[in-house]
């Protein structure tokens, strides 16, 4: 099998453009508290699964690093994590839950469409308790604003070791 390592026909990676996690030590700490708070009491392959959507969706190549590592840590199975760039087409690898999970995340993640559908969140609300589904909503506002800091920023990606952060 070929890796990276051993490869010379790869692009350069990406020059990163700002540390700015050493720059600002201190919004880097409140973000993993904040992200802390959110996950808590939610199920961690779920929220690997919500993670890695919303950084799909946001072309966020080191929270993609991150979050698929981590997820098969938890026990996640590659074909899931492989099908989550089309889940509609592939519902049936995802349980009802996870399917509105991930159509809530869709919404939230995709503002520039409007609100945050009525259909899409009463499907979420079913599936999760209120206190619930507001960490889940805490958790994609979450990894939207990870996404953010790591596409403007251009974080190294490749080097992640799952649970660093944790």
């Amino acid at each position: 099998m070929t890796t990276h390592e051993d490869t010379a026909a790869y692009a350069p990676e990406h020059t990163p453009r700002l540390d700015w996690t050493a720059l600002a030590p201190d919004v880097f700490k409140a973000m993993l508290r904040l992200d802390a708070a959110a996950r808590e009491g939610l199920d961690a392959r779920l929220l690997e699964l919500v993670k890695i959507r919303a950084s799909q969706i946001n072309h966020c190549a080191r929270c993609l690093d991150m979050h698929t590592k981590d997820a098969l840590a938890a026990g996640e199975s590659v074909e899931r994590i492989i099908q989550l760039s089309a889940w509609e087409e592939s519902a049936h690898f995802y349980t009802e839950r996870e399917l509105a999970a991930l159509e809530l995340t869709e919404a939230v993640t995709v503002l520039t469409e409007g609100f945050v559908p009525d259909a899409v969140y009463e499907r979420a609300a079913k599936h999760f308790e209120e206190a619930e589904l507001a960490r889940l909503i805490a958790a994609i506002a979450v990894i939207n604003a990870w996404n953010r800091f790591g596409v403007t920023c251009r974080g190294e990606v490749g080097h992640y070791q799952p649970g660093q952060y944790k």
